[in-house]
C-alpha cells in the first residue's frame, strides 16, 4: 500500500552529500509506488520560535510570516518522514534544529508517524550516527508512539559531490524502495 512519505532534506548546499542521499531515497520510493514530496530547507523561509505560546497555548496558528507553518503542516499529513543532515560538530544541521523547534505547538498532533534518519559527515566515524540519532531522539520522544525505521551514515564525505560512487547511495535507494 502506497504511503505519504516526506523528506527533510536539510542541507545547505543543493546535490551536497545529505542532499543526494535524500534524492535517492526518494527515487526508491517512487519507484515502489508512493507518494513522495521532498522539502530542500535552504529554500524555504524559516526562523527561530520566538517561544510565544500562541500556536501551544493558545492553539492559534504561528504569527512569524515564514514557511514552517506549511511544513508542518506537510509533516503532520505524511505516514513517513525522512530527515537528513549533515553533520556539524556532531550534531544536525541549524536548519533541522529550527524547524523542529517549530513543531512545539503541533507536536502533540504527529502520531504514528515512522521516521528515517540520514547523515553525512566529513569525519568517517560510524559512532557518529549515534549522536545523530541522540539528537533526533530528543524531539521523537515528545511524540506519540513514533518508530524509526532506518538509519543512514555516510562518513568520510566533506565536499560537495564526495558522495558520487558511494555504495551507500545503493542503500539510501533501497531504503527508499522498501518503505
Amino acid at each position: 500500500m502506497a504511503k505519504k512519505v516526506l523528506i527533510l532534506s536539510s542541507s545547505p548546499r543543493r546535490g551536497g552529500n545529505s542532499d543526494t542521499l535524500c534524492d535517492e531515497f526518494l527515487r526508491g520510493a517512487a519507484e515502489a509506488g508512493n507518494e513522495v514530496e521532498k522539502v530542500f530547507l535552504r529554500d524555504k523561509s524559516l526562523h527561530p520560535c520566538m517561544g510565544c505560546d500562541v500556536c501551544s497555548q493558545y492553539k492559534k496558528p504561528c504569527p512569524q510570516q515564514d514557511d514552517a507553518p506549511a511544513i508542518v503542516e506537510a509533516m503532520l499529513r505524511a505516514e513517513v518522514i525522512v530527515m537528513a543532515t549533515p553533520v556539524y560538530f556532531y550534531a544536525m544541521s541549524a536548519q533541522m534544529k529550527m524547524l523542529i523547534d517549530r513543531c512545539c505547538g503541533p507536536y502533540t498532533e504527529m502520531k504514528n508517524k515512522e521516521f528515517y534518519f540520514i547523515a553525512t559527515a566529513a569525519e568517517d566515524d560510524p559512532k557518529i550516527m549515534e549522536r545523530i540519532v541522540s539528537n533526533f531522539m530528543g524531539f521523537l520522544d515528545c511524540l506519540e508512539n513514533p518508530t524509526i525505521k532506518g538509519t543512514l551514515f555516510c562518513g568520510g564525505v566533506w565536499h560537495a559531490g564526495a558522495i558520487k560512487g558511494n555504495p551507500v547511495l545503493r542503500k539510501a535507494y533501497e531504503m527508499g524502495k522498501n518503505v
